[in-house]
């Protein structure tokens, strides 16, 4: 027996997933803790109960994922349009040179990735999926590179990058907070006290001021439309010259456009609302991945994932101690942004904000390390991180596979 979910079908399951995961979240604080997505829980509870019924009683249940790829585009396109240049430019220095140290992760991921799985006898594009592709990129990025491995012939590629993500997001929450704290510890470190009240107070009144309108709404609905319909365009041109981008990265690349122009005419869009739609398309997009995802096809890749996840701990965190901490002065913020970077090279940007969030709560404010960190996570890393991803792709070793 056969059961299809297609249509507006697929979103009602996809939000009772998320009702699921935010359920058992609350039930399991190791979960809350560890700042695991709602749409991870649920989707790998949904995926469990798909496998027993497949198992069990031989019922295979399909997923049309069309609405899924365009919630993907629509995350992207969100990335972008919160990426206005006179925000970038705060954080002068200092963002810079972390954007060059991530740039360096980057690499030093795939290589880490790639050498692995080379030696173990496994193809190269299963160890760029365990690099920057599934732990500096998080489930999104996993899952869109995934899909184009898995459409080149490579086995499984989705599920697993989306398996590599979710454990790197756990690792992710386990060791960012410890290594931030043996760095302040070691160091004697203590926050600068003069600026952070101001600041906090500062965000804290932005906050309650705003508010979404409908022509809030309208406009945020409008700009991602026009993300992805003219990405498409750009990409249809780009096909046409030889050369082919994701999706998504071209969406990212016209919503940066539309943000930094809708600012210098004075229409700036609704960032609040900007934001509110990201969210929502990344946890409908996760929850349509991981409840659709092929458990069966990662049993025979679970030791080959451990190894993978264990080596990228050792990466992230050898980057961000001697290197990220160094660079940025060995102060109080460098121990803070330690931390924050092995959420961004692990699991994502909420990751590394929770990190950073517990450190600061026990030891004080560090406004530097929450200025540049989320700058850092919301765009220059996935920038960088296609283009990294097209430079190893187009290694001469990866034409075998």
């Amino acid at each position: 027996m056969e059961v299809t979910i297609d249509n507006l079908n697929i979103i009602i399951v996809a939000v009772l997933v998320l009702a699921l995961g935010r359920l058992v979240n609350r039930k399991a604080a190791f979960l809350e803790k560890y700042n695991i997505p709602y749409a991870v829980t649920g989707g790998i509870l949904c995926s469990l109960v798909v496998l027993l019924l497949a198992a069990i009683w031989n019922i295979k249940v399909h997923f049309d994922l069309q609405l899924r790829d365009l919630f993907l585009l629509f995350f992207f396109s969100t990335i972008g349009l919160g990426a206005k240049l006179n925000t970038l430019a705060q954080g002068g220095k200092m963002l810079v040179i972390l954007t060059l140290v991530a740039l360096m992760l980057l690499v030093a991921q795939n290589l880490a990735g790639i050498g692995i799985a080379m030696l173990s006898g496994n193809a190269p594009g299963y160890g760029l999926l365990a690099g920057s592709v599934s732990f500096a990129g998080g489930h999104g990025t996993a899952i869109a590179w995934g899909q184009v491995a898995a459409d080149a012939g490579l086995k499984g590629a989705a599920e697993f990058g989306v398996a590599c993500a979710t454990f790197g997001l756990i690792a992710g929450g386990l060791v960012g907070g410890p290594v931030g704290g043996w760095l302040i510890g070691k160091y004697q470190l203590q926050p600068a006290p003069a600026t952070a009240p101001e600041v906090i107070e500062e965000d804290s009144d932005k906050t309650e001021c705003h508010e979404i309108h409908i022509d809030n709404v309208l406009g945020t609905l409008l700009a991602l439309s026009v993300c992805v319909t003219a990405g498409n365009w750009v990409n249809e041109f780009l096909a046409g010259k030889g050369l082919s981008l994701p999706g998504f990265l071209t969406a990212m690349m016209v919503g940066i456009i539309i943000t930094n122009v809708a600012d210098t005419v004075k229409k700036p869009l609704n960032r609040i609302a900007v934001d509110r739609a990201g969210e929502l398309s990344l946890q409908l997009f996760l929850a349509m991945s991981l409840m659709s995802m092929d458990l069966m096809s990662l049993m025979d890749s679970m030791s080959r994932i451990l190894v993978m996840v264990t080596a990228q701990v050792l990466v992230v965190v050898a980057v961000a101690v001697f290197v990220v901490f160094r660079v940025t002065g060995k102060n109080y913020d460098s121990a803070i942004m330690a931390s924050g970077f092995c959420g961004l090279g692990l699991g994502a940007t909420p990751v590394a904000i929770a990190n950073m969030t517990a450190l600061t709560s026990k030891f004080g404010p560090s406004v530097q390390a929450f200025l540049v960190i989320p700058l850092i996570g919301a765009f220059f890393i996935d920038l960088l991180n296609a283009v990294v991803i097209k430079f190893f792709i187009a290694l001469p070793f990866f034409s075998g596979g």
